[in-house]
């Protein structure tokens, strides 16, 4: 086995003096089979969670407990969203719907219809009248929220849509597929605005805007997450040492304590590093399967993640103040 002495192994992780590095505070358990995603509400009371077990768990970020159980999909959940006011989530699902739900009455209120295939990426708008999906039919939906009708049916990609995200006014949508391909859309009409990857591989199996949304982060299937400059398009940065190659995995950016860029890995741990540096600070070890999803706390300097089959957890990490 060697040594368990880390300081001499050549991946180590030497964080700067001022970095506080996270630590394990709690592991919540609950979900039958691999969970596929979490994310804290807007408002940061509670954290949503879903699973190939078809259903969802919202958890109380202060107790760090369940407080509800949504069921009625058939199949697993691959993704979800919170509305702005954190009073809805949008799940999507193999079932080839999405579901919206009240989180406080712990219901569903709406069923969206109309792809063929799995629904696997899903997201709001700032204003929350509209939902943007992704699924393997390859479409994107851009979806009335009032209406569950869809606006807009994008043929946006030749393979498996793997991400939708709304820029911060809601005017652009960013998609990413197995195509190879990463591109910018414009949400009111659905028109293609820019190509901002065009490789047949490695595949893109993920993309967001960054908050102020001027950049756009990309993942792809060869172990890169990049930092690209939406408008001149340019990639800025890259972000390695995380393993994936084989699944979606969701990496975000952590604001509230310096600018950080957070992922998941096929591993099983998660990555943090530094926005502009690029650097790798910390490298958080614990789960027993990969974790697919990562998402921080928008106020506190707090990171959920979750894994896959063999470990059915989700881990929540603190900075101590």
């Amino acid at each position: 086995m060697g040594s368990n002495n880390n300081n001499h192994h050549p991946n180590s992780v030497q964080p700067p003096p001022q970095y506080t590095p996270y630590r394990l505070i709690k592991t919540l358990t609950g979900h039958q089979s691999a969970i596929s995603v979490v994310k804290f509400s807007n408002n940061g009371k509670l954290l949503a969670s879903g699973s190939l077990d078809k259903t969802l768990i919202l958890w109380n970020t202060e107790t760090l407990t369940l407080t509800s159980r949504l069921t009625g999909h058939t199949d697993g959940v691959s993704d979800l969203a919170w509305s702005s006011d954190s009073h809805y989530i949008c799940s999507a699902s193999d079932d080839k719907t999405l579901r919206i739900w009240d989180a406080r009455a712990a219901e569903c209120i709406k069923t969206l219809r109309g792809h063929t295939d799995f629904v696997f990426c899903v997201n709001f708008s700032v204003h929350s009248n509209l939902i943007v999906s992704g699924s393997f039919d390859e479409t994107i939906r851009v979806w009335d929220v009032k209406t569950g009708k869809a606006n807009h049916v994008i043929r946006a990609h030749s393979l498996p849509v793997t991400s939708v995200h709304f820029n911060r006014d809601g005017s652009l949508i960013v998609s990413g597929s197995h195509d190879g391909s990463c591109k910018i859309w414009d949400a009111a009409n659905g028109t293609c605005l820019k190509t901002l990857i065009d490789d047949k591989v490695p595949a893109v199996s993920f993309t967001k805007f960054s908050p102020n949304g001027k950049f756009i982060l990309v993942a792809t299937l060869d172990d890169n997450l990049k930092l690209w400059n939406y408008s001149s398009g340019k990639f800025l940065k890259m972000y390695t040492g995380h393993v994936n190659r084989a699944y979606c995995i969701t990496p975000t950016f952590s604001v509230t304590n310096g600018k950080y860029i957070v992922s998941g890995s096929e591993d099983h741990c998660v990555y943090i590093w530094d926005l502009q540096g690029k650097n790798l600070l910390q490298k958080l070890e614990g789960h027993t399967d990969t974790v697919i999803s990562v998402n921080c706390h928008p106020t506190e300097n707090m990171i959920a993640s979750a894994g896959l089959m063999n470990d059915r957890t989700i881990r929540i990490w603190v900075q101590p103040s």
